[in-house]
């Protein structure tokens, strides 16, 4: 089984730590964000990683020398001469993605409690063209879905703004889900992604493609979840998972 770790951030949001680490690289209870989620899709049945780099990569390449890849096949998608975003990403790894099954694509700095294996099977039971991990969190941005639990528009509660192709789009009428930076992908998406080029955001090509194909929604009522963005976050984060039963 193979996925995708997005470890190429910039990490703005953690400054000063990041100037002279790469965010996957902050520790979170003494290892490395990159590690707990490696170890994470290791032990759901994921042997076949991509990394994508970008920001300080060659510290990312030798921790994993260091570590002889954790025992799995981990393949290096390197962006260092150009960050391409989410969907960029995901793109420029296809030749090592491509193949007969989903791939699952990871946020290096989400936590959770999510069960990957659970998730993929439910994809592969269900076949859409891709699987989102979503939850009621509270957020600015809502993907939105119908009863059906089908992606049909996005809307930020901020500033108002609303993205859909479907006409006469109504937000009031669907579910608002929070994305959690995980989902599983059929590779049939880099079919999808043929006119798409350079650096463009996943969540961006997945509203543009919602309305002829089937993106849904994957919501775990249980599901515990922190995003490892801000300096307050590393020390919830490492609360949190002192909490958790290995």
């Amino acid at each position: 089984m193979k996925a995708m770790i997005f470890a190429a951030g910039l990490g703005t949001r953690l400054k000063p730590l990041t100037d002279n680490t790469p965010k996957a690289l902050l520790p979170i209870n003494g290892k490395p964000m990159l590690e707990h989620v490696i170890l994470k899709l290791k032990d759901a049945g994921f042997h076949q990683i991509a990394i994508n780099i970008h920001h300080l990569g060659n510290q990312i390449i030798d921790f994993l020398k260091a570590n002889n890849n954790f025992g799995i096949e981990i393949h290096i998608s390197d962006e260092r001469d150009y960050l391409l975003d989410t969907g960029g990403g995901i793109k420029h790894a296809a030749s090592f993605l491509q193949g007969d099954e989903p791939f699952l694509v990871h946020n290096v700095d989400i936590m959770s409690n999510i069960d990957l294996r659970a998730l993929y099977n439910h994809h592969l039971e269900t076949t859409p063209l891709a699987t989102l991990l979503v939850s009621k969190r509270n957020t600015s941005r809502y993907l939105l879905f119908n009863k059906e639990n089908k992606l049909c528009g996005w809307h930020n509660h901020e500033t108002g703004e609303v993205k859909s192709f479907y006409p006469d789009f109504d937000p009031k009428q669907y579910n608002e889900y929070a994305f959690s930076g995980i989902h599983v992908l059929s590779p049939q998406i880099f079919d999808y992604m043929e006119e798409w080029t350079g650096k463009f955001s996943i969540i961006n090509f997945y509203l543009s493609i919602c309305a002829k194909t089937n993106i849904h929604a994957y919501a775990d009522e249980n599901l515990h979840l922190i995003d490892v963005g801000k300096p307050e976050t590393l020390a919830v984060a490492e609360q949190w998972m002192q909490t958790l039963i290995v």
